[in-house]
């Protein structure tokens, strides 16, 4: 049995964009999409399911839909359908929230704990139709990136778009900048030139998906700054995220918690396996 992708719905207006866009990623995978309403009161739940559920009977009839009205908290009921999800998919902000804030707390808290990939929706509607043609993957030093950069050339494949990877890097003071040099970027024998970096990271990827096209950015710079702008034209950002040693959940950081509230197209922040 397929697992489904799973939307959180509450009424808001960004949840019912989270709706959409979610079911159109249900048709592109091939995949369930299950709508999971966290309430409080039983009179409230009924007609926020039944609306999502009908909004997407209309906009996709072919999607496998099922719904559930769970009465405990939000962030509770997400984490709990995402040990079983193939994704978890919220609105940038929903009720209940602070006025003024970039993403609400129970998206960032579903964000950081989640044991699957979690797609929070945000931007015009440029961004959340696939209008740029462009999915973004940000690549780190190190492993922390495999599981994104995997997840990011399946978006890439199932959208026939092509795959920009953006991996930014900033030289010790005092060397030179050449990312190509590796005398000079990296006096520690350890170190890796930010071009082989990037190229380590998609190696394997890229040949299990050689239909879709990669565009490579080795930028120095902030990584949020990178990314942001790599994203103005995307349909999607991809990020990964490393599980704290010792704790639950997630170790986000700061250029992830950046994106996560200033990102103009969805972002999908996926942890490392």
């Amino acid at each position: 049995m397929t697992i489904p992708l799973v939307v959180g719905v509450d009424g808001s207006e960004a949840s019912l964009e989270a709706v959409d866009w979610a079911a159109g990623e249900a048709v592109r995978h091939g995949v369930p999409l299950h709508l999971l309403h966290a309430a409080a009161r039983d009179h409230e739940a009924s007609d926020v399911i039944d609306a999502a559920s009908e909004r997407v009977r209309k906009g996709a009839p072919t999607v496998r839909l099922s719904n559930e009205v769970l009465h405990e908290d939000a962030t509770a009921a997400l984490l709990g359908k995402g040990r079983n999800a193939f994704a978890l998919v919220l609105g940038s902000a929903g009720f209940g929230d602070l006025a003024g804030m970039l993403l609400g707390s129970v998206s960032l808290a579903v964000a950081a704990r989640a044991d699957c990939p979690v797609v929070v929706v945000r931007g015009t509607a440029e961004h959340r139709y696939a209008r740029f043609g462009s999915v973004v993957v940000g690549v780190e030093e190190g492993e922390g990136s495999g599981t994104a950069v995997q997840f990011a050339f399946r978006e890439a494949h199932v959208r026939h778009c092509r795959l920009v990877a953006v991996h930014a890097w900033s030289a010790p003071l005092g060397v030179s900048s050449s990312p190509r040099a590796p005398s000079s970027y990296a006096p520690e024998a350890h170190r890796r030139p930010p071009a082989r970096v990037l190229d380590d990271a998609l190696r394997g990827a890229s040949e299990r998906y050689r239909d879709a096209p990669v565009n490579r950015r080795v930028i120095q710079g902030p990584a949020r700054q990178a990314l942001l702008e790599a994203a103005a034209e995307a349909d999607l950002l991809v990020v990964g995220a490393r599980r704290r040693q010792g704790h639950l959940g997630l170790q986000l950081g700061l250029v992830n918690h950046a994106v996560l509230h200033h990102v103009p197209c969805p972002i999908a922040v996926v942890p490392r396996i």
